[in-house]
């Protein structure tokens, strides 16, 4: 009796001093910042390093810097950020990267929003400059008036962290005239945004 008594009092102390379990906060040990739902949890991932890879082969032709030295257009009516490719007085392909900080967006909508559709038109027409702005008869700097646009069509809202790929091909040119017809076409994440069947472009004289 007396043996049991004295067990039960060893236990009872020996528990005491014991490291009692960590409460569950419903922290997991993966680094997500809120558990949430976890649909989708088991899905591969690639990170950083790998998804940048994926335009190391995009090499610059015409920089931000070298675009401005083209067009005469500037913050906040510079559309084109960069040119990737680029055949003189044929076609380029440039980007345009939406972001949320452009003005328009103030209004266009507060609550949701889109690129202006004139906007992606005059992004393309604005590629187009830069080809336009180095053939025979113009000169870098030059301003040029849209004279006339046919056959738009816009497939998806363009919004802010879209990455707005566009190609443009200039299809007539008159130097004497200074006159310049083109198309065109922007594309976000493969799948076709927008797309000009014809654009027509006249140097100020």
């Amino acid at each position: 009796m007396k043996v049991s008594i004295l067990l039960s009092y060893i236990l009872a102390s020996t528990s005491a001093f014991s490291t009692p379990k960590a409460p569950q906060l419903g922290i997991s040990s993966s680094t997500r910042l809120y558990e949430g739902d976890t649909d989708g949890a088991d899905e591969p991932t690639v990170g950083a390093e790998a998804i940048s890879a994926l335009t190391k082969d995009v090499k610059t032709i015409f920089s931000s810097e070298d675009i401005d030295k083209i067009l005469p257009h500037r913050y906040p009516f510079a559309l084109v950020d960069k040119v990737i490719e680029y055949e003189a007085g044929k076609r380029a392909v440039g980007v345009k990267t939406v972001t949320k900080n452009e003005p328009h967006f103030n209004g266009h909508f507060p609550e949701r929003p889109i690129m202006p559709g004139v906007l992606q038109v005059e992004a393309l027409a604005q590629l187009a400059g830069i080809i336009c702005l180095q053939m025979e008869g113009a000169s870098p700097g030059s301003v040029f008036f849209f004279a006339g646009v046919n056959g738009v069509k816009w497939k998806k809202p363009v919004i802010p962290g879209d990455v707005l790929v566009m190609e443009v091909e200039v299809t007539k040119w008159k130097a004497k005239f200074g006159i310049a017809k083109a198309t065109g076409r922007g594309y976000v994440d493969g799948a076709l945004a927008v797309e000009v069947k014809e654009m027509t472009f006249a140097l100020a004289k």
